[in-house]
């Protein structure tokens, strides 16, 4: 299978690796031979995507999670044949990456029994969706007041939170920042706003 646009390109021959930080851990929506649990060095996980769709609007855009330079990050990586490969990169980059607001790279992790390469969707600083790193309070603020076509941005921390536990990756800044969400009401009005933000570029498909 040769794939049209190519976003994701294999520098090694037979069977590959892609690394999972977020929803992908759970829901990864393609067949792989095996998984498991990998810490990746240089990266960690935070909310540090604008979602002017998915989780929020133009006028007031919620946070989605990102992997950003810095830190560490416990994830999941799943190991993809040969066979696949092709089908599973053109099914990856149709759900991860219509916009360039994420990257693909190659990055080193390392399992318990092993340390290998593996791909990753790292975020673009570059790109106008990008966040940057933001204060507790504005997170706080934003995930508790936020939400789009896919629904609240809430509810989309409570379910990251959920599945993070359920796979034992216990993270206490994301609890910490549920706790404080939880306190503001649902329907709390936002506080006023500050000074108008740069103007954003108009919005292609994307999941956020």
């Amino acid at each position: 299978m040769t794939r049209r646009a190519s976003k994701i390109c294999f520098t090694e021959p037979g069977d590959v690796w892609f690394f999972a930080y977020g929803s992908l851990m759970w829901n990864p929506g393609f067949p792989f031979e095996e998984d498991a649990r990998a810490t990746l060095r240089g990266y960690h996980r935070a909310f540090c995507v604008n979602s002017r769709s998915y989780r929020g609007t133009r006028e007031r855009p919620g946070l989605v999670l990102g992997l950003d330079r810095g830190g560490t990050c416990v994830g999941q990586v799943f190991r993809v044949a040969h066979g696949e490969r092709e089908k599973v990169a053109a099914y990856l980059e149709e759900r991860e990456l219509p916009e360039d607001i994420y990257s693909c790279r190659h990055v080193p992790v390392t399992t318990a029994y092993a340390r290998l390469l593996a791909y990753a969707f790292v975020v673009n600083r570059a790109h106008f969706l990008y966040a940057g790193k933001l204060t507790d309070a504005e997170i706080i603020r934003r995930l508790a007041t936020c939400g789009g076509n896919r629904g609240s941005n809430r509810a989309y921390l409570e379910n990251t939170v959920a599945h993070l536990d359920a796979l034992g990756i216990g993270e206490g800044h994301l609890h910490a920042i549920l706790r404080a969400v939880r306190a503001i009401p649902p329907d709390a009005a936002p506080p006023a706003p500050g000074p108008p933000p740069r103007p954003l570029p108009s919005m292609r498909k994307s999941e956020v």
